[in-house]
């Protein structure tokens, strides 16, 4: 089937000399992963890896024969090429670590387009803004929304946060969050990316990244740590 869509780069990985296995999340169909045959094999070779850098938004014709096998491109552009995401340290670092997340956290070949909305409009918002220290948090906590557990805040005002039950509760219990850090969960739960990113310290920022990591792990079977959060965590001490 000759599908038309746009599509999200999650991750590209070098086939033998010449060939990519490109990994996209579609707004069409969710989670596909293609064959580029010679990717590296011609003088146009630069302008195609360009596409599959990590979260790249493209534009994509392809054909989609839906038998669990690699699928293949018939055309691709770039959809909204970033301004400043591949240029600047601080994003690229950003962007590396959350392909891993929704490489590890979206499996479905299956459509889910409020995802594919709030990460491409996430993306643009990162491209065109400098005050970026709380992003990676807000998306993060922000896509639980559309992957099924999203924190229950109908209890907000109870001192602790479980993170398995992903509620709050009265007294403190073995899997749940301190006092302190339920603190800071709850004042991320209200930031969006226009808040003051002066909202938390470094510390705080840490501690927080690794509370959302650990709730990742708790509600997502086969989540793995991303391999980059050592270089986010160095990029933004």
């Amino acid at each position: 089937m000759l599908i038309k869509t746009k599509a999200i780069v999650v991750s590209a990985i070098k086939y033998q000399e010449k060939s990519l296995i490109v990994k996209c999340f579609t707004q069409s169909d969710g989670m596909k992963s293609y064959f580029v045959r010679d990717a590296f094999s011609n003088r146009k070779s630069n302008q195609k890896i360009a596409y599959f850098q990590p979260l790249t938004l493209l534009e994509i014709e392809a054909v989609h024969k839906n038998k669990g096998t690699l699928e293949n491109f018939k055309e691709i552009k770039l959809a909204s090429p970033f301004q400043t995401i591949h240029s600047d340290v601080f994003k690229t670092t950003i962007v590396l670590f959350l392909s891993e997340i929704i490489h590890h956290s979206i499996h479905e070949e299956e459509k889910n387009e409020g995802l594919f909305d709030y990460i491409e409009t996430a993306l643009q918002w990162l491209d065109n803004h400098d005050e970026i220290a709380n992003f990676h948090l807000i998306f993060l906590i922000e896509v639980t929304k559309y992957l099924g557990f999203y924190p229950d805040i109908s209890e907000i005002d109870f001192p602790y946060f479980e993170i398995k039950e992903g509620n709050f509760i009265p007294h403190q219990a073995l899997g749940s969050l301190s006092a302190h850090e339920t603190n800071l969960f709850k004042k991320l739960l209200e930031l969006t990316y226009e808040t003051d990113q002066k909202s938390f310290h470094i510390i705080e920022r840490q501690l927080l990244l690794k509370i959302l990591i650990d709730y990742y792990s708790s509600h997502l079977d086969g989540f793995r740590k991303p391999k980059s959060l050592e270089v986010l965590k160095e990029v933004f001490s």
